[in-house]
């Protein structure tokens, strides 16, 4: 949507609010352009309004009966509805028993009364019946739903806005941030001392704000993505156009930005998801993202690692060369990595896993998921989970370029 073809901009929604409530014709998705437009005001409110619009529209309210179908750019992502993967319902399923027994404990009656008697019992039939992942080669670990899976009633609950809890931003903004992330004179000496650009901060986010994230990840239902396993790992993924888009993240979203002028100057937001991994696979394979800053922050319990020395991110100091289009740096694995990264031999930095780390860095640069061994049991807070925010746009005006590592 962007330029000349965009459906609407600020302008154009106070304009409706004011004279034409209601007959705002929302855009199939709340694009990068459009998340940028409303971050360049901080307008919380009107992106707040325009991502939960356009998801009021969609198959994950309405399923089938909708005024909308599942998107195909959706689905290509591994958000589709007729297709899942094991470990994508064994998450789910761990979800669904954490949601139907109180959550956090302000789960509703009537939701945890909805997931204690349909939702928890269908995940498990249809889990039930899911081959063995070596049986499903030709698929690369991918399962299709089929009519029995359909009669045990699996439409009206796999990747469906189930339960999308409300969270508040924080007040003021400043309560976001922990010790860590009140030094912004250190943080941003360290991000221009940085070659590559990259910093790590621990104690980013403030006890409360850490508590807030991890509880809404653990709770909302957002988590459509899954990936082939055998080929991607297995994680499953939460999109800020695709449910993941309530005011406790957005806001952070802000603040962030607010908090680090001097890393995030002139860098909108263009995009923002999370990762939830499931124990005994591998994390994401080495790419690049579309964007001139990328954050990671870790929210899993601190013991819920299994090797502090590992768990993290490994991030490389080769940027993609010019004329690479997003196709090549992001997902042809093989070409970076003998075109690219062997050539300097694999120079990179390795950031380990902790709880409430954060690692800032130029988005250019190459990066992978650490090897990761984390434990199996202890329920929904022990899942690896990264909170991903995407500013301002790659600058592919630079040539090829490799950093000299340093420690960040």
């Amino acid at each position: 949507m962007a330029g000349s073809t965009r459906k609407w901009s600020i302008s154009l929604v106070l304009s409706c609010l004011l004279i034409c409530a209601g007959s705002v014709e929302f855009p199939l998705l709340v694009d990068a352009d459009d998340l940028a437009y409303f971050s360049s005001t901080y307008d919380l409110d009107g992106l707040e309004w325009a991502l939960q619009g356009t998801f009021n529209l969609s198959h994950r309210v309405h399923g089938n009966q909708g005024p909308r179908p599942l998107l195909s750019s959706l689905i290509a992502k591994g958000g589709g509805s007729h297709y899942t993967t094991a470990y994508k319902l064994e998450l789910d399923l761990e979800q669904a028993r954490f949601i139907a027994g109180g959550g956090a404990g302000g789960v509703p009656a009537q939701v945890r009364a909805h997931f204690v008697e349909v939702v928890v019992p269908t995940l498990a039939a249809v889990l039930a019946r899911v081959p063995p992942l070596e049986q499903l080669a030709a698929t690369q670990g991918l399962y299709a739903f089929d009519a029995q899976d359909r009669a045990l009633g699996i439409e009206a609950v796999y990747n469906r806005a189930l339960y999308l809890p409300p969270a508040a931003e924080l007040d003021p903004p400043g309560a976001y941030f922990g010790e860590g992330g009140r030094d912004v004179a250190g943080i941003e000496a360290r991000w221009e001392a940085a070659s590559p650009r990259l910093v790590v901060i621990d104690d980013l986010l403030s006890p409360e704000a850490l508590r807030q994230v991890k509880v809404h990840l653990a709770e909302s239902t957002a988590w459509y993505q899954t990936k082939m396993p055998t080929k991607f790992g297995g994680y499953s993924g939460a999109y800020i156009d695709d449910g993941l888009h309530q005011r406790l993240l957005l806001a952070l979203a802000f603040a962030l930005k607010k908090q680090l002028p001097g890393i995030f100057e002139g860098h909108d937001l263009r995009y923002l998801w999370a990762y939830k991994y499931q124990p005994g696979f591998d994390g994401i394979s080495v790419h690049a993202d579309e964007a001139a800053v990328n954050v990671n922050i870790w929210v899993a319990d601190e013991d819920a690692n299994l090797d502090p020395r590992s768990g993290g991110l490994v991030v490389f100091t080769a940027k993609p060369p010019p004329g690479w289009d997003f196709e090549s740096y992001n997902t042809d694995t093989a070409r970076v990595v003998d075109e690219i990264l062997r050539p300097t031999g694999f120079a990179n930095v390795t950031v380990p896993h902790r709880e409430n780390r954060a690692v800032i860095f130029d988005s250019d640069l190459f990066h992978h998921t650490d090897k990761l061994d984390f434990t199996r049991g202890g329920g929904v807070f022990k899942r690896r989970i990264n909170l991903t925010l995407l500013y301002g746009k790659m600058d592919r005006k630079n040539e090829f370029e490799v950093n000299d590592p340093v420690k960040p």
